[in-house]
């Protein structure tokens, strides 16, 4: 009689746990120092190319993860094609949550379309061509050449254009395109072709504290802001009742 196959869960690879904890890290400190020039400890200009950059970089580490981390689990795991849809549905609910509380407390400039939106839809997108990592990985260059050296995917007036027709605010806190950020995507099977997931990573506190971000990444981006935003908050508070 022939028996069912029982499938083990993946192991986790402690380097991908690292490098999207870092993610995480980086995203925490953006997101300080966005409260702290929000009460007037400090000021920066947040459109400048120094804060551009460190945005693009926490949005790579993301991105690139996300077709990563697929190429991993669909080789790893016979079915894990359906396996998927449990995590679709937490990022769709986080989504929407990420709406509905922006919404609430800025509806002049909510989230319609962030990074959780993005990542969900491109899971979605990379996930049937992910077992093909050098396939995926020209079409992400090609994407990110073609964005960078010509205007042909860049689209000025799109958002202005969204915006008329479609009630919604102009501006937003935050927004991420299609593009070039699809091509980054779609480059991240190539990582786990190349088998960085397979990198040693020291035995120490503060790469474990990233292993433990990189593995709770989704509750800490919902939940850091609000932590962060009310800590300074209630520091300013402070300093203003004693001064």
């Amino acid at each position: 009689m022939q028996t069912l196959p029982i499938y083990e869960p993946v192991k986790r690879s402690a380097f991908l746990d690292v490098y999207r904890g870092s993610a995480v890290l980086l995203m925490m400190i953006f997101h300080l120092c966005w409260d702290l020039r929000h009460f007037g400890f400090i000021e920066f200009d947040v459109y400048s190319p120094f804060w551009l950059s460190f945005r693009s970089l926490i949005l790579t580490l993301f991105l690139s993860a996300v077709g990563w981390s697929t190429y991993i689990s669909l080789n790893k795991t016979p079915h894990a094609f359906f396996s998927f849809w449990q995590r679709d549905i937490k990022l769709l609910i986080s989504a929407g949550a990420i709406s509905l509380a922006t919404y609430l407390a800025m509806p002049n400039q909510w989230i319609y379309f962030g990074i959780l939106h993005f990542i969900f839809v491109a899971s979605l997108i990379i996930r049937p061509m992910a077992k093909w990592p050098i396939a995926c990985a020209l079409v992400g260059g090609i994407i990110m050449v073609i964005y960078h050296l010509t205007h042909w995917l860049q689209f000025p007036n799109a958002f202005a254009t969204i915006t008329h027709y479609i009630p919604l605010p102009e501006r937003t806190l935050d927004i991420v395109f299609p593009f070039p950020w699809i091509g980054v995507v779609f480059i991240g099977p190539l990582l786990g072709y190349l088998n960085w997931h397979k990198c040693p990573t020291p035995n120490n506190l503060a790469i474990s504290i990233l292993a433990f971000m990189g593995r709770h990444a989704l509750p800490i981006y919902l939940s850091h802001q609000l932590i962060l935003f009310a800590l300074v908050a209630a520091f300013k508070m402070l300093l203003m009742a004693f001064s």
